[in-house]
């Protein structure tokens, strides 16, 4: 789901998810580490450097401190059993795992007959009229022509389509270089699945729906294909993103670098942004090992939701598309936080 679009809608996600939490009953139980499935056995020093990415940005006194304390530590897993408790938050909902990834799409800083379909900035009369425009009107009526709002062409506009609904990704230039591009704005139009329009038209069964999917099909029936992809009224704009080398992971919510395999999208109504967190992904393939909460996103409501951020390129993604798995997240809260959760008839 899966990535930068998130930086953009923090504010509005958070404040969401607190209705969320404020309409159910949220429980906490403060669990001990020989609780956690897997634990003695995983990387904390993998988790660990993934926490530095963005424990400086903790402002509060109790977060900086652990960060402080987390640079000069030389024992990983010491670190997390001394300063951390293991929290258990509900919500009365089960687990639910999914996961998302960076495109890598081939592409160029000119047209060329490979290389014509652009990706674009934001109009400034984008920006000051909400809803704007459709994605039909955009790409139809020639409003984006002549305006220098280019930023590169890509070769598939199947795989910019699912690029805008990622938010972010990396234009492979055919030079070798790089361009990394984030969220640069929407055209204010609602987002509408174009899985659930194939679903409801009797094309697919829900279980069969998968971006591979869909891809094939919009590429296999290419006028009624175009015709899917305009439905979804919603419209995602780019910038470039220049704060990050193109070897290192995204930015995620906390506009800081995010590691594969070691950060997850989460609710922040329920788990701090910055939180290590435990998870216990069922399904194929299960996954049990520490993660540090660094993104949200759109589809990640809930105590017991995460999105595990698999990395850059196609076979993340096939990686990241499978997934729907069930199972649990336990969040690691400094002492003080964990115990100050627990009602006063428990202390």
């Amino acid at each position: 789901m899966k990535q930068a679009f998130r930086a953009a809608i923090l504010a509005l996600l958070a404040m969401a998810g607190t209705m969320s939490a404020a309409d159910t009953e949220t429980t906490y139980d403060i669990l001990s580490f020989s609780d956690l499935d897997g634990w003695e056995r995983d990387d904390h020093g993998a988790a660990l450097a993934a926490f530095l990415e963005t424990c400086g940005d903790l402002r509060d006194p109790d977060w900086a401190s652990l960060c402080s304390v987390a640079r000069e530590t030389s024992d990983a897993r010491a670190f997390f059993e001394l300063f951390f408790r293991p929290v258990l938050i509900g919500d009365g909902a089960d687990g639910l795992f999914t996961g998302y990834f960076e495109p890598e799409l081939e592409g160029s800083t000119y047209p060329t007959p490979r290389f014509r379909y652009p990706l674009y900035r934001m109009p400034e009369e984008a920006r000051d009229i909400r809803p704007w425009l459709t994605r039909r009107d955009i790409l139809t009526t020639g409003v984006m022509e002549g305006r220098g709002l280019e930023i590169a062409w890509v070769d598939d506009p199947v795989e910019l389509f699912f690029l805008q609904i990622q938010g972010s990704g990396r234009i492979r230039l055919p030079d070798g270089r790089h361009l990394r591009v984030g969220y640069g704005g929407a055209n204010g139009q609602p987002y509408r699945s174009i899985g659930k329009e194939l679903i409801e038209q009797g094309t697919f069964q829900p279980h069969e729906v998968s971006a591979q999917r869909i891809k094939s099909w919009v590429r296999t029936n290419p006028l009624e294909g175009e015709e899917l992809l305009f439905r979804n009224p919603s419209y995602v704009f780019f910038r470039e993103v220049n704060e990050v080398p193109p070897e290192k992971g995204p930015l995620g919510a906390m506009n800081r670098s995010i590691t594969p395999l070691r950060s997850i999208a989460v609710d922040p109504a329920y788990t701090p942004l910055g939180a290590p967190v435990w998870i216990e992904k069922g399904g194929n393939g299960p996954m049990h090992r520490l993660m540090i909460a660094q993104d949200t996103g759109a589809a990640i409501k809930g105590a017991q939701r995460a999105d595990i951020f698999f990395g850059m390129g196609d076979q993340a993604g096939r990686l990241a598309g499978r997934l729907k798995d069930p199972g649990r997240l336990v969040v690691l809260l400094p002492i003080q936080r964990a115990y100050a959760l627990l009602p006063e008839s428990l202390l």
